[in-house]
């Protein structure tokens, strides 16, 4: 079982992410317009996940807009930003930030993604959330890098990120 912290203290979480080179779990996840959207929905694409809380806090927040800007012109790739925020909250920081070149996706109706990806978060004052994670996805839907922040409260590793995404 791996761990995070949130300002220092310990938060235990189910399970671990996915291995690199292992083949990423296929998910079941809400898109903006209501409807599930799975892994195949981004065939033949590399995928950047970026896991967050929730969209309502500034470290969030500041990851989802630095993976908008860098994802600009990036043909054969999506970046995911997932997290258990429901779709019209995210559709509105979305309009109001000026991102587009991301999709956001809620846990809003099953916890497994966040079960079978090692993320989500068994205790603390945030049980029921994702931890901070980036997971990258080759286009055959292979894990190249994975990170799990060690503190919540830290943006992930951009330039590993991107370095993996390429």
């Amino acid at each position: 079982m791996a761990h995070t912290a949130l300002k220092g203290n310990p938060v235990k979480l189910v399970g671990e992410l996915p291995a690199v080179g292992s083949k990423a779990p296929d998910f079941s996840l809400v898109a903006g317009d209501l409807s599930d959207v799975s892994l195949a929905t981004y065939a033949g694409k590399k995928k950047l996940l970026n896991i967050v809380p929730s969209l309502d806090t500034p470290v969030c927040a500041t990851s989802t807009k630095k993976f908008n800007e860098a994802m600009a012109g990036k043909s054969d790739a999506v970046a995911l930003v997932i997290s258990a925020d429901l779709p019209f909250a995210s559709g509105r920081f979305c309009q109001a930030e000026g991102v587009g070149n991301v999709l956001n996706l809620s846990m809003m109706r099953s916890k497994n993604f966040g079960k079978d990806f090692g993320v989500l978060m068994e205790d603390g004052p945030l049980a029921g959330l994702t931890a901070r994670a980036v997971v990258v996805l080759d286009a055959n839907d292979q894990v190249v890098y994975t990170q799990l922040v060690p503190e919540i409260t830290e943006e992930p590793d951009y330039d590993s990120a991107l370095a993996a995404l390429d």
